[in-house]
Order: C-alpha cells, then sequence, then structure tokens
C-alpha cells in the first residue's frame, strides 16, 4: 500500500514538530529515502534523485548521469555517460557535470517508508548534535552543572538539563565515586565532533576548574576586585592559588577564605575535599616562591633568570616541610610560581658553593693563565665570567685591596685577548670551507648560509638528507638535491 501526498506532507509537519527541525530536513530526508527506493527497484544500476513538491507532497524522479572523458573506462554503465554522448542532449555540458531526464517514479510505500525513517532519525540526530555544538560553543572552559544520568564502563554521563555530557573516568577527582542522581559542576573542556555519543566532554581536574569554582563563590573575584593568577592541583589532595586584590581596603585571602572558612570550604567540598592554600601574588618572584612554599620556612633563593631555576634554601627541620608530602608541596609551588625549585639545605647549599667557587677559579686559572691565589680574589669578589673581567670599570678592580694597577691591566688584557681569540674561533667555525665554496653549482650565499647551519665541508654536506638542507637554506627541493648529489659525486669515483 502506497503512502499518499497528504501523509508525506503529514509526516514532515509532525517529525517537524516533534523533534524541532526544519521541515526541509525532513523533506531531504524523505527525498534521500524515495532516490535509495528508485535504485533498489533498479537493482543499484541507476542513480536517481527525487523532487517533493512542498505545497502538495508530489513528487518528480528523474535518472542522473555523470559525464566522464570519452576515453575513460565506465565503470557503472547505468550511471555514467561519455561526453560526445552527453552533448548530443545539449551544447552547455562538461567532463564532470551531472545531467537529468525523468523517469517514472517509485510509488512510496511501507519499506520506502520504513527507509525514510532510518534516514529522517539520522538527519534528526545530526541536527540535533549541531544545535548542542552551536549552543555550547560559547562554554567552552566554563562552569556547567548537571546530574549524573548514568555510568557507561567507567565514565559518567551527565544530563545538563537541554543535553547530555560525558564526564570520563581520566577527567574524574580520583576515588571520589560519583553515584547516578549526584549533582556535580564540573569544566566543559571541549566539544568532540567526532564523538559517537556524547560530545560535550567535561573535566573536573583542570587547574581552571578550581579557578572558576572561586568565581562562583567568591563575588569579589566576578566583580573584578580580587584576580586569580594562577592554580596547581594534585586532584583529590591539595591545590595552591595565587591571587591579588585590585583594592587596598579589601585582603585578598581574606575574602577567599570567607567567615569561618565558608568560602574555600564550599570549594573544597565540591571537589572531593582537596585541600587548597591561598597564596598571595607578588611581582617580586623570590618573595612569591617563599609565599608559595609555605608552611616551610625558607632561608635563601639563589635565582638563575636564563634557565628560570632557583636554589631555595631551608634548614634540616624545614626540608621534609618544603618537600611535601612525595614531594606534593614543591611541585605545587613549582607550576603555581612557573620556576623549577631545587630544594637543598644550609649545609647542601654551602657544598654547592664551594664546588661552584672551585671550578671558577680553576676557569680563571685555565683561561688567563693566572696562580690559585689570583683566581681566588676574583671569585671571592664576585666575578663570575671573562667578560665581567674584561669589560667592567678598571676602578672596581683597582678597588680589591690585594690588586695593583700594573695587575689590574695585566687581567684585564688578558681576559679581552682570550674572548677574542674564542670570538674569532667561533666565526672560523662558521665560515665555509674552499671545496664548498668553489663545489659545482654552489654560490657564495648558499655555502655561508649552509656553514652558518652547521655544514662546513663538501663531505658535510654529501651526508645531508634533503629535509636537513632545506632546514638550513631555503631553496627548492630539486637544487636541494642536486648540490647534495654532486658533494656526494666523488664517493662513487
Amino acid at each position: 500500500m502506497a503512502i499518499t501526498n497528504n501523509e508525506i506532507l503529514l509526516m514532515a509537519e509532525v517529525v517537524s514538530r516533534e523533534k524541532d527541525l526544519e521541515k526541509e530536513i525532513i523533506f531531504s530526508a524523505i527525498e534521500a529515502a524515495l532516490a535509495t527506493a528508485t535504485r533498489k527497484w533498479h537493482s543499484g544500476d541507476i542513480d536517481a534523485r527525487v523532487s517533493i513538491h512542498r505545497e502538495t507532497g508530489d513528487y518528480d524522479t528523474y535518472r542522473v548521469w555523470e559525464v566522464v572523458p570519452d576515453d575513460a573506462e565506465i565503470e557503472f554503465p547505468g550511471a555514467q555517460i561519455p561526453l560526445t554522448e552527453a552533448l548530443e542532449n545539449g551544447e552547455d555540458i562538461d567532463v564532470g557535470d551531472l545531467i537529468e531526464e525523468p523517469m517514472d517514479k517509485v510509488e512510496f510505500g511501507r519499506i520506502a517508508a520504513q527507509a525514510a525513517k532510518q534516514v529522517i532519525m539520522q538527519k534528526v540526530r545530526e541536527a540535533e548534535r549541531n544545535q548542542v555544538a552551536e549552543r555550547y560553543a560559547d562554554k567552552v572552559n566554563t562552569l556547567v552543572s548537571g546530574t549524573v544520568k548514568r555510568m557507561e564502563r567507567g565514565n559518567a554521563i551527565i544530563d545538563l538539563g537541554d543535553a547530555e555530557a560525558m564526564l570520563p573516568k581520566s577527567g574524574m577527582i580520583p576515588r571520589e565515586g560519583l553515584r547516578p542522581g549526584d549533582r556535580i559542576r564540573a569544566l566543559l573542556e571541549k566539544i568532540d565532533d567526532e564523538a559517537r555519543g556524547p560530545q560535550l566532554i567535561l573535566s573536573r581536574l583542570s587547574p581552571d576548574y578550581l579557578i572558576e569554582l572561586f568565581k562562583l563563590e567568591v563575588p569579589e573575584v566576578s566583580e573584578g576586585i580580587i584576580e586569580i593568577l594562577g592554580a596547581a592541583r594534585d586532584p583529590g589532595s591539595r591545590a595552591k592559588i595565587s591571587v591579588r586584590s585590585n583594592d587596598n581596603n579589601v585582603d585578598p585571602v581574606g575574602a577567599c577564605v570567607g567567615i569561618r572558612g565558608s568560602r574555600v570550604q564550599s570549594v573544597s567540598n565540591e571537589i572531593a575535599g582537596e585541600r587548597v592554600d591561598i597564596i598571595v601574588w607578588s611581582d617580586n618572584i623570590a618573595e612569591f616562591v617563599i609565599q608559595a612554599l609555605a608552611p616551610a620556612e625558607v632561608e635563601s633563593i639563589l635565582v638563575d633568570e636564563e634557565t628560570r631555576q632557583m636554589d631555595v634554601v631551608v634548614t634540616e627541620e624545614n626540608l621534609s616541610r618544603a618537600i611535601g608530602r612525595g614531594g606534593q608541596n614543591v611541585r605545587l609551588a613549582s607550576e603555581l610560581t612557573g620556576w623549577e625549585l631545587n630544594l637543598m639545605t644550609d649545609k647542601d647549599a654551602a657544598e654547592k658553593q664551594d664546588n661552584e667557587q672551585r671550578e671558577l677559579v680553576a676557569t680563571f686559572m685555565s683561561q688567563l693563565d693566572i696562580d690559585e691565589n689570583v683566581a681566588s680574589i676574583l671569585a671571592q669578589e664576585g666575578f663570575n665570567t671573562l667578560e665581567e673581567i674584561a669589560y667592567v670599570p678598571k676602578q672596581e678592580l683597582l678597588d680589591i685591596e690585594e690588586f695593583e694597577e700594573e695587575i689590574v691591566d695585566e687581567l684585564r688584557n688578558r681576559a679581552q685577548d682570550t674572548l677574542l681569540t674564542g670570538a674569532i674561533a667561533s666565526q672560523e667555525q662558521k665560515e665555509p670551507s674552499e671545496d664548498l665554496l668553489t663545489m659545482e653549482g654552489m654560490d657564495e650565499e648558499t655555502a655561508r648560509a649552509l656553514a652558518a647551519g652547521g655544514v662546513r665541508t663538501m663531505e658535510e654536506l654529501a651526508e645531508c638528507a634533503l629535509d636537513e638542507v632545506l632546514d638550513v637554506v631555503e631553496m627548492s627541493k630539486e637544487r636541494a638535491s642536486e648540490l647534495i648529489m654532486t658533494a656526494r659525486a666523488p664517493w662513487f669515483e
């Protein structure tokens, strides 16, 4: 029994209203189902297109051919046509075009209706997923709330009210034991367009999740009076956040803690009892690190700006407190401040300083050809490099009690000579060799560019792969390949 035109219109109307989708999506699904039924009727040997009249529900069917070159092999005789034959139907036709002609329509029976239903449901699911993605696109990296609907293979499916999300096991706080019916908050980490199930992916582990919870609990944060500048977490165990007040009358730590600890306790309860240390941010990095390592007391700090490392000296009694259980305290402080922190006792620090002093003295003795006594004096006075000896104001060296002007002049001259010799040697290492410069197909600019990149000789060029040369010098692959093969020519002689 065939489905009537009115039933087609009714199907589009009902599904559109129930699923809150545009009618056009439903009509497209029905057309696709009818085209499939037409192809099946002809054993799949042809291609077809169906067009439904939106006002009446009636539909037209067209047979479709793809135009292929005359000399091409016809893979699908019922759906492809050579260009010459296609041109008999009109002049404005080219390879790759689709041409159509009306054909008898297949009745929209119950089997076709079932196929249409499957296509419609697929379209509905795609449309619903697109709507969810659009609705939540602006909420990535913000808090969402929902109820645990069910557990699937360790993952929690969360009902957000207007959509489902997934909190993967890898995004859960360890040992928190979620169960269906639990109300939770989580950070919307990303929208996964490739996921088969829920495409909204949540996390309760991110430091950003902790920051968002404080924004929710502390009005001064959401109002901009207090800023949370960073967070570091050992989820389910301990966390540290750095805060700053933009109002001198507002204590940032007190505001985040709340009366009798109410605010920080609310945040802690949400993250399975995780203990949160609140630290005042400082633009003085040493002071900030001292605060971040609390409750341990710091004796002194040595800062290395180049490597972003700090040697933090504590007493023997404070060492275990500074490190924390399993290294937790120093690790979180390092993550929060962005510096690598090397904890040591005052005894270890003194030993390290002695070793560095001995190495520095040995370096000065070797590079300046001076005795140990003079080198020790330079190291004790705080000189660490040849550049300092060569170029600091002369008076700084003259102020050293043991040095006379004659010694100072000699030290400065030796330091400058050593630096100059090193610079010349370094420059020579960047100069191309004669065989590279005179190699067939080579020009001076390319040779110098290769040498600057560490390829100084013809032999070194011969040993290079194509990508290695292209990383050093900008040129075509063809030219790089020719230069390499020219350099390798002696290998085959």
